[in-house]
């Protein structure tokens, strides 16, 4: 590898605007990476920008399109090499049973956890061969285990999972790394409200009597600690739960 290969510190972050996304940005920020954050709302990526400095870019970016997204990965590609892409987008819809569950959320999730996550890879792959650099996937224990109400969200986050690991085998022999951090219950500000339709109290009722579930901070300190582990090293999957979680179905919560 070369010496301009080894110093690249350039990373593309999609879903920056909030939850995982910015916490990755931002924690990648301040191990001294330049960041390009990719998200559909531009208020909070200017936020971010203006908090986090000249470090951080942003290109406003639907995953789920295809014009959009190709017009942002164009524009980061202008800007220099990039030698990480973490995908961070993606969204749970609704929790209704295999039987009555709605169509129109198990599209919308397999759209943006699966088909998004497989558009951005595609497109940047070039470039991360180039640079040696690293696919980086946030799926979940959701991948992992089934549960009832879980269905669309499950199957949509095992199709991720899946993907990195095919990837991954597809790749030996070329100059990158695919990493799947898997984690189990974190407690964001807008997950859960997104899955329950803006519903706060189904939302708050997720997290509650659980001591200190996960963090989105402490999914972040998972990112930039793979990424920075020496090129040749890959580390293939971290799955990452809270003390208080053993399993979906086992679940610590404070009476």
């Amino acid at each position: 590898m070369t010496e301009s290969k080894k110093t690249i510190k350039r990373a593309v972050v999609t879903g920056a605007s909030s939850g995982i996304g910015q916490a990755s940005a931002r924690a990648l920020v301040d191990k001294g990476w330049k960041v390009v954050g990719l998200a559909r709302r531009e208020d909070n990526l200017k936020a971010l920008a203006d908090q986090l400095g000249q470090n951080f870019t942003y290109e406003v970016c639907d995953v789920t399109d295809e014009d959009s997204t190709q017009a942002a990965v164009d524009a980061v590609l202008k800007g220099g090499p990039v030698k990480a892409l973490v995908n961070c987008a993606g969204a749970a819809f609704g929790k209704d049973p295999v039987a009555t569950s709605s169509l129109d959320d198990w599209r919308g999730m397999y759209e943006l956890n699966v088909i998004g996550t497989l558009r951005v890879i595609q497109k940047l792959l070039p470039a991360l061969k180039e640079s040696e650099g690293t696919v980086l996937v946030i799926s979940s224990t959701a991948g992992i285990e089934p549960y009832e109400g879980g269905g669309g969200y499950c199957a949509s986050k095992a199709a991720e999972r899946v993907m990195a690991r095919i990837l991954r085998l597809e790749l030996i022999g070329q100059p990158v790394r695919v990493v799947d951090i898997a984690p189990g219950l974190v407690h964001t500000d807008e997950f859960s409200l997104k899955r329950f339709g803006g519903d706060s109290d189904r939302a708050d009722a997720v997290y509650a009597g659980v001591p200190d579930p996960l963090t989105a901070d402490d999914i972040a300190g998972c990112v930039t600690w793979a990424l920075e582990q020496p090129d040749t090293v890959d580390i293939d999957q971290i799955v990452v739960r809270p003390r208080a979680e053993g399993s979906y179905t086992k679940l610590y919560r404070r009476s």
